[in-house]
């Protein structure tokens, strides 16, 4: 009988092999997505982030900025099963889920699964559907499922929403409950580009024909192998120190109404585990929660009087010192 056994640094060869190889591909799939959508690195990085957070992104800005070329590029570069719904006044439940049909020929009713049933959903200007239609999505995005006439189907894993919407735009829209908000982990905006990547822009390819030639870089496996690194990222006592100071500051902050909720915190958390695993680190940093922060808690922030919740959210950054 072969008694010899293997000792940890003969198993760590094949491992860092593996770390350089997935690190090379998701090296490769950010270039990917930042060569289509210019000097937008940041918050390219963000939607990776969530993504591999396991959370739902939100885009907020005006037409034309590059909002669904970001999903139809992370849809192409991660080889996900990808739908979009074109949120408008007259969408129905239905229209998104799915309906269940009768069939006169076998007597029975048959399933007739929508738009949700995919990888990566674009919820395109989700702020034009009604209430109603917008809560269709709260049990797929909290539970990744949906339940019509009783029956609970699972959805197709892994589960990612990118919805946008326009903030100044408000006529026939109906806002986003703080409910529907707080489902999503991340909220950003791509803002316009600087003059170097308008001009890029200018002289360029078309951003479609970009797109349609894109090649996956990673896939669901990937995804599934990312996320497990994520969450085994470590966090310190004094990281979670430093968290727990902003979420009380948060809630007792003069300027906020109302705070951050347990949820938000472990969001936060999440969130800065994954940016720091695209940092090529298995611990967080400050500057990881810092990076991240506006983007997880802004949207969740309500603020006291009238005023921005970024703006709040920045407000608490600089009030709370690193432990």
């Amino acid at each position: 009988m072969d008694t010899t056994a293997t000792r940890p640094d003969q198993a760590q060869p094949d491992e860092r092999t593996f770390d350089a190889n997935l690190r090379q591909r998701l090296d490769a799939a950010l270039a990917q997505i930042n060569s289509v959508l210019l000097g937008k690195q940041h918050q390219v990085r963000l939607a990776f982030a969530c993504l591999l957070a396991g959370g739902h992104l939100l885009v907020e800005d005006v037409p034309g900025v590059g909002k669904t070329t970001l999903a139809h590029a992370m849809a192409a570069t991660f080889d996900l099963l990808f739908q979009r719904i074109q949120f408008t006044s007259d969408l129905l439940p239905s229209d998104i889920v799915g309906v269940s049909v009768y069939e006169r020929e076998t007597g029975t009713f048959r399933f007739h699964p929508g738009p949700v049933f995919a990888q990566l959903l674009l919820a395109d200007e989700i702020n034009r559907a009604t209430p109603k239609t917008q809560s269709a999505l709260l049990e797929a995005m909290a539970e990744g499922q949906v339940t019509v006439d009783g029956v609970s189907r699972s959805l197709t894993a892994p589960f990612f929403v990118v919805a946008t919407q326009n903030p100044l735009d408000l006529a026939g829209t109906y806002p986003l409950p703080d409910s529907q908000l707080d489902r999503f982990m991340l909220r950003i905006s791509l803002d316009y580009p600087n003059a170097d990547a308008e001009r890029a822009l200018l002289t360029g390819e078309d951003r479609l024909e970009l797109i349609g030639r894109l090649s996956p870089c990673l896939d669901v496996k990937d995804i599934d192998a990312l996320r497990a690194r994520a969450r085994a990222v470590l966090a310190s006592p004094a990281l979670l120190d430093y968290l727990q100071a902003l979420l009380a500051m948060s809630r007792r902050h003069a300027e906020a109404r109302v705070g951050l909720s347990p949820r938000a915190g472990l969001a936060l958390l999440a969130a800065a585990r994954a940016w720091a695993l695209l940092g090529g680190r298995e611990y967080v940093i400050p500057e990881d929660l810092q990076a991240v922060f506006v983007a997880v808690a802004g949207h969740r922030l309500i603020p006291a009087r009238s005023g921005s919740r970024d703006a709040l959210a920045r407000t608490l950054l600089a009030e709370v010192p690193v432990s």
